[in-house]
């Protein structure tokens, strides 16, 4: 059986990776083992990242419904059991979407959560 060099599979790895190390400075975007070192450390910062963004986003939304609520004279803790009392089934972030945009809108909800709270 005839012997099959390793070249053609390793030089398509390193391709592959020093792509994604582009940008990079210095040997992080020229060494083939500091460039995958950087790679996969970028790449685990980027995954814990999405994750982060969504905690983020849902903080924004309480803070801006909290905000809001506290203009209508109720808190947001409340308000969220005001609105389940109800049986006003509505998440944060559209919760957060008609604090900042239709105040009237809100008011009507708070007042419906204040009155089943």
């Amino acid at each position: 059986m005839a012997r099959i060099k390793g070249a053609i599979n390793a030089k398509k790895k390193h391709k592959r990776v020093l792509k994604l190390a582009k940008g990079y400075r210095g040997a992080r975007s020229k060494q083939y083992r500091i460039a995958k070192q950087s790679v996969m450390r970028a790449m685990a910062s980027a995954f814990a990242g999405r994750k982060q963004r969504k905690r983020d986003m849902r903080r924004l939304w309480i803070t801006r419904i909290n905000a809001a609520a506290r203009i209508n004279g109720i808190s947001y803790s409340q308000m969220m059991h005001g609105l389940k009392a109800a049986g006003i089934e509505i998440n944060r972030k559209m919760l957060a979407e008609l604090a900042v945009n239709d105040g009237a809108g809100f008011a009507a909800l708070a007042e419906m959560a204040k009155a089943n709270a």
